[in-house]
């Protein structure tokens, strides 16, 4: 069985290894350029189980922002960013809304929850 080769540049720290590996089904054949275990680390997940933070904004009535930025409560998989984008865009709301509140709980069973990251008050004009 031929290995696969991908060259990932590492997002965990500033260093920004690039990181050129070698695999197949199985797993890891090789892995060369990280000059960290947290490279090593990120090269695995990224190559088998790569998962993402989404962020994004929901529209808001009523409030003093037409929008409040969201985001997930922890790493999504990267295969499930747009089905979750699909279920976000479907919600609206009302103001207020406050920073931390859960917009969507466990949102397509991925355990993690959609929630707001800043507060946007009743509009009172």
């Amino acid at each position: 069985m031929k290995p696969n080769k991908k060259r990932l540049t590492c997002i965990i720290c500033p260093i920004s290894c690039v990181i050129d590996t070698e695999y197949n089904s199985r797993g890891i054949k090789s892995i060369k350029g990280h000059q960290c275990k947290k490279g090593e680390l990120y090269a695995k997940e990224e190559l088998f189980n790569p998962t993402r933070i989404l962020t994004t904004t929901i529209k808001v009535y009523g409030g003093v922002l037409p929008l409040v930025s969201v985001k997930t409560d922890k790493p999504i998989p990267k295969d499930k960013i747009f089905s979750v984008m699909a279920e976000v865009m479907r919600v609206t709301l009302h103001a207020p809304v406050k920073l931390g509140d859960i917009i969507i709980k466990n949102v397509l069973d991925t355990k993690a929850n959609i929630v707001a990251t800043k507060t946007v008050e009743r509009f009172h004009g």
